[in-house]
């Protein structure tokens, strides 16, 4: 009985070190930012937790919860199973092509949940980019080598591209490239991609639909369709000019109120939050973004081990792209994608996705002497 209860009090111990080990302030962090969201999403309502806020609160809670089940497991069981898991998503792109649900058949419709495949294909590559490097050692001067994964990389940006969501595969593209780059690619590889890059454009424009031709041509100047697809970027933009220095106030938001603001509750939060906090509000909450992405880095500079320098990396990477995208579209620097404001915009499997990943920068955290 004295040796269960010593086994016992070891395993409480040995529990208690892990949770010790979680980056605190990281979570700190992100608990602020889904603070932001929450009280985003309530006023794009116009003062009611209905229909987004309340269920944003939940999902978050939820989302926490994913953040330590992802945490305790350790990093070399996660990757174990890398290849399987990009494998499914793979499958899951291809099911979405032909029994894929909503207007451009983008989710799975599992009943009691939908799933985006495309979001939970930025985690599946970045760990089958860590384990495939770690499995096979650098060479630098083998093609071979770095041609399997940007092929990896180009099967699922052509069926997200595909679906069609041009912003997604854009970002998945980005994301692989960047990681192969961070591992070693070597610059003549850059400037050769680069280059068959610049030269396959007028091929891309041809492959693209006429609703993205159009929208890029808006993006060159808004006013050749305001009332059309240069309608929202323009409102947005409006939006953002009029909160001015210190914004309209809480709950003051004039084209909120009015229903000038599209999509305000998910790829448009953003503008909603310069409108009625304006340029400084605007500044703090970037300003949480940075401290997060510096953050998740930071953890870069503590490892040894290849495959978690690259998922921290990929995370890192991943959280950028996600901001980057997303303001640089509502301030019109770049063209209307799909891509939402981590732990702010409204959505399901996309914010799934971001818990998903800051749970696997806890579990190399917390495994980093193993």
């Amino acid at each position: 009985m004295k040796i269960n209860n010593k086994i016992r009090f070891h395993q409480e111990i040995s529990f208690t070190k892990k949770l010790f080990k979680f980056d605190w302030l990281l979570l700190f962090l992100i608990f602020l930012l889904c603070i932001v969201g929450v009280g985003t999403l309530f006023s794009a309502a116009d003062g009611n937790l209905y229909p987004w806020a309340l269920k944003h609160f939940y999902r978050c809670c939820f989302g926490f919860f994913i953040i330590f089940l992802i945490g305790l497991i350790k990093p070399k069981f996660i990757l174990k199973y890398s290849y399987l898991f990009f494998i499914c998503c793979i499958f899951s792109l291809i099911y979405v092509e032909f029994f894929g649900v909503g207007d451009v058949k983008r989710w799975i419709d599992l009943r009691f949940l939908y799933i985006q495949p495309s979001e939970l294909t930025k985690i599946a590559l970045i760990l089958f980019l860590a384990k495939y490097f770690n499995d096979f050692p650098v060479k630098q001067n083998s093609f071979i080598y770095y041609i399997i994964p940007f092929i990896v990389v180009l099967i699922p940006t052509f069926f997200v591209m595909n679906q069609p969501d041009l912003g997604t595969g854009f970002m998945i593209f980005l994301l692989g490239v960047s990681l192969i780059f961070v591992v070693g690619l070597p610059w003549k590889v850059v400037f050769t991609i680069f280059i068959i890059g610049l030269a396959s454009i007028p091929i891309l424009w041809q492959q693209l639909y006429e609703y993205q031709k159009h929208r890029i041509i808006v993006f060159l100047n808004p006013h050749i369709d305001a009332l059309g697809s240069g309608y929202q970027i323009m409102q947005s933009k409006i939006a953002i000019g009029s909160g001015g220095f210190f914004g309209k106030g809480y709950l003051l938001g004039s084209q909120n109120k009015l229903e000038y603001l599209p999509e305000k509750h998910t790829d448009f939060a953003f503008t909603l939050i310069a409108e009625e906090m304006g340029f400084v509000g605007s500044m703090l909450v970037l300003f949480l973004f940075f401290l997060l992405i510096l953050r998740i880095y930071k953890n870069y500079f503590l490892l040894s081990n290849l495959p978690n320098k690259i998922i921290v990396s990929g995370v890192a990477i991943l959280f950028f792209l996600y901001v980057a995208l997303n303001v640089g579209m509502v301030s019109g620097l770049v063209p209307v994608v799909g891509a939402p404001l981590p732990f702010i915009s409204h959505g399901g499997t996309s914010l799934l996705t971001v818990f998903f990943a800051i749970g696997l920068v806890q579990s190399i955290r917390v495994y980093n002497d193993d």
